[in-house]
């Protein structure tokens, strides 16, 4: 009999409310300045302008999940009869909140009309924890509670919110010629190997007889097909190949995925090489105890051809740009035409990184946020 694996062995209950705030203040921290460096990236080609307002809504989505589950578990460890679960994240290889917090996030989305249908208003509550203050002399957890769950559902019925799954939305970005349209589609899963959200942008020309967006019949397949290949494990020339292959009349020539994350802190996660050492220096102060990794892969397609499709028939199939070593700046590529590897961190861990020079940092970019909040870029 095999032995079985215990998946959960990387998993860290926050059982204290303190300690959950302190994570959710840090991931905050964090989230705010994303935006800084999806558009840092921009300006200095490393993506294009067309990605920035895509990536942007997805950032903004994941900052209202955060919000959310911070609400949910706002007091964790002090409602443990109100509150059936506390929350739980991956120590070792994400920092972010585990696979099934989405899940049931979702989850609890189904049922959010009922529940705030079952809750006071926060007008009510706030009368409820005045009068409670007032008569009992205690703090009327009971009431906050309540509070934070109005919160937490009122946020669920927000469509601004970075689910476990969200599907394939498509942008037409004009006619190519007659019969040829361009299309830009993005999507995002939170990946639930590792841990952390994952965004998909990817621009298609189309050849159909009816514009994509119109076409009943393959607009759904597309985005299904989408979804079941948004792996975070499966390399991007088998996905863009494997679109290639199943829609004749979509041709997919350029396909990007950004990993937001891991997220690295010497009070949360477990680390090793040089960022434990560097994060354990930094930890005395709570705020400068972070570093986020942000990783893009891009696939190019270099030409396209004709290849037959039957005894009458020829159909345009891409040919796509590779790295033909598989290891760009020394790190593995194998199936994408280039990949750009960035550490977003505050300024001290920064410059302890930079005194002490450890190897494999030097391909890597720096995203630095000084006191000031500015982010900076440097190699």
């Amino acid at each position: 009999m095999s032995e079985r694996v215990d998946l959960t062995s990387d998993h860290r209950s926050l059982e204290d409310a303190h300690e959950t705030r302190r994570y959710f203040d840090k991931f905050g921290r964090i989230i705010t300045h994303l935006t800084q460096v999806a558009e840092n990236a921009t300006s200095n080609k490393i993506a294009l302008d067309t990605e920035l307002p895509t990536v942007k809504d997805y950032l903004t989505a994941l900052s209202a999940t955060f919000t959310a589950l911070s609400y949910k578990y706002l007091l964790a460890g002090r409602v443990s009869n109100l509150l059936p679960s506390i929350l739980n994240i991956d120590r070792q290889d994400s920092g972010f909140p585990i696979y099934q917090e989405l899940l049931q996030m979702a989850s609890d989305a189904t049922q959010a009309e009922r529940r705030l249908k079952s809750l006071p208003s926060m007008k009510q509550l706030k009368q409820d924890m005045v009068h409670h203050i007032l008569t009992e002399n205690t703090v009327p957890i009971e009431q906050q509670f309540a509070a934070s769950q109005l919160h937490y559902y009122n946020l669920l019925r927000s469509d601004r919110i970075f689910w476990a799954h969200n599907d394939p939305r498509a942008v037409w970005q004009g006619d190519m010629s007659e019969n040829r349209r361009s299309y830009h589609i993005h999507w995002a899963v939170y990946d639930s190997q590792q841990n952390i959200p994952v965004i998909y942008l990817l621009d298609v020309e189309d050849t159909g007889r009816h514009a994509l967006l119109k076409d009943e019949r393959r607009w759904p397949r597309v985005q299904a097909h989408l979804m079941a290949q948004s792996s975070a494990s499966m390399k991007l020339v088998t996905i863009a190949r494997g679109f290639d292959q199943d829609f004749d009349d979509l041709h997919p020539k350029r396909l990007r995925r950004i990993f937001v994350g891991p997220m690295y802190s010497h009070a949360f996660t477990e680390q090793s090489g040089p960022l434990r050492d560097v994060l354990a220096q930094s930890s005395t102060v709570p705020e400068l105890d972070w570093a986020l990794a942000w990783t893009a892969e891009t696939l190019v397609a270099s030409r396209s051809e004709r290849q037959s499709a039957g005894f009458f028939s020829t159909v345009e199939r891409q040919i796509y740009q590779l790295d033909p070593l598989g290891t760009l700046g020394g790190f593995e590529t194998d199936g994408l035409t280039e990949q750009q590897r960035s550490l977003i961190l505050p300024q001290r861990p920064y410059q302890i990184l930079k005194e002490r020079n450890p190897p494999g940092f030097d391909h890597i970019r720096k995203y630095v946020v000084s006191p000031s909040g500015r982010v900076l870029s440097y190699r």
